[in-house]
This record gives C-alpha cells, sequence and structure tokens, in this order.
C-alpha cells in the first residue's frame, strides 16, 4: 500500500500496489500494521455502502460529534469527486478542504481521519461507495454544514448536482 498524506495532517490517499500475473492481480487494501507505521490507529466497527443512481448525486458536507468517527471510502463501482474538510475546532487548518477523486478504475481510498467533515459527488451513473467507521451511527449526533458555503469554497464539478432536502437545509460552515 502506498500512503500519500494530503496537505489536511492526519488524511492520506491510498493506492494499492498490485501483484499481476496473466491471472490478473492482487493487492492489499487496508493492512494495521502499514497504518500503524503512518500514524493511523483505528478500529473498523461498521461498514456501510452509499449506492448513487446519477452523475452529480451530491452527499455532504456530514460528520458525527462529539466523538466524531475516522472513515476509510473507496469507490467499488464508477468515480466520484470526494471531499473533506476540518472541522476540529483548534485545528490550524480549521475550514480548509481537499478534493481526491476516487474511481474503481484507480481502486485508491481516502483515509478521512477523526474531526473532518465528508462529503462527495458521483461522477459517474450508477457510482457505488463503501466506507469503514470508526464509530457506530449514533443518532442525534450527526451534524453538517451546506455544500455550496462560500467560506469553505469547495469547488464541486459543473453541471446538475442532485442533493437531498436535509442537504439543502444544513446551516453555513460558521454556523
Amino acid at each position: 500500500m502506498i500512503f500519500r498524506e494530503t496537505a489536511l495532517a492526519g488524511a492520506f490517499v491510498i493506492e494499492i500496489e498490485k501483484i499481476e500475473d496473466d491471472r490478473g492481480f492482487f493487492a492489499r487494501s487496508w493492512c494495521v500494521r502499514e497504518a500503524t507505521q503512518h500514524g493511523i490507529e483505528v478500529t473498523w466497527v461498521q461498514s456501510n455502502i452509499s449506492h448513487n443512481l446519477r452523475k452529480g448525486t451530491l452527499r455532504g458536507m456530514h460528520w458525527q460529534a462529539p466523538d466524531f468517527e475516522a472513515k476509510l471510502v473507496r469507490v467499488t463501482r464508477g468515480a466520484i469527486l470526494d471531499v473533506i474538510v476540518d472541522v476540529r475546532p483548534d485545528s490550524p487548518t480549521r475550514g480548509e478542504h481537499v478534493a481526491v477523486e476516487l474511481s474503481d478504475a484507480q481502486r485508491n481510498a481516502l483515509f478521512v481521519p477523526k474531526g473532518f467533515a465528508h462529503g462527495f459527488m458521483s461522477l459517474v451513473d450508477d457510482s457505488e461507495i463503501t466506507y469503514l467507521m470508526s464509530e457506530y451511527y449514533a443518532k442525534g449526533q450527526d451534524h453538517g454544514f451546506r455544500y455550496d458555503d462560500p467560506t469553505v469554497g469547495i469547488a464541486w464539478p459543473a453541471g446538475e448536482k442532485i442533493v437531498s432536502e436535509r442537504d439543502l437545509a444544513l446551516p453555513g460552515f460558521e454556523q
């Protein structure tokens, strides 16, 4: 596995290292020992799938508080623009974001540390995303802000955006 740290400390794009032959390839997609060598110590307790029928489906920006949650996000079909925003109150990078294209063709993943909001937009029809979670879902502890908040300035791809009523009703980043 290849760990590439992003501009936001603790967040990594993780690429696989293929061992190929005439049958195909083998690769590790997660290894506790290698993650620990990069300062990632996490126990996964839940796995989620998000299926998105249409290009332009946008989900976010969400996090769970007060304990936050780490995530490992991977696309199993299609492609997305995956975005994380530092929401840690005392962080020097609070309000800054990183956007990464994840796809089934690249087989890359994004490790999202605790203290980050997360969202994504499908870049093609029929995209499926799987993500591992470090915390169980706790009803009533989910938080978020509008995906298009100008103070954060995320450059989402042009075109139609399919956004839930719930996400459209989220407050701005500073609220």
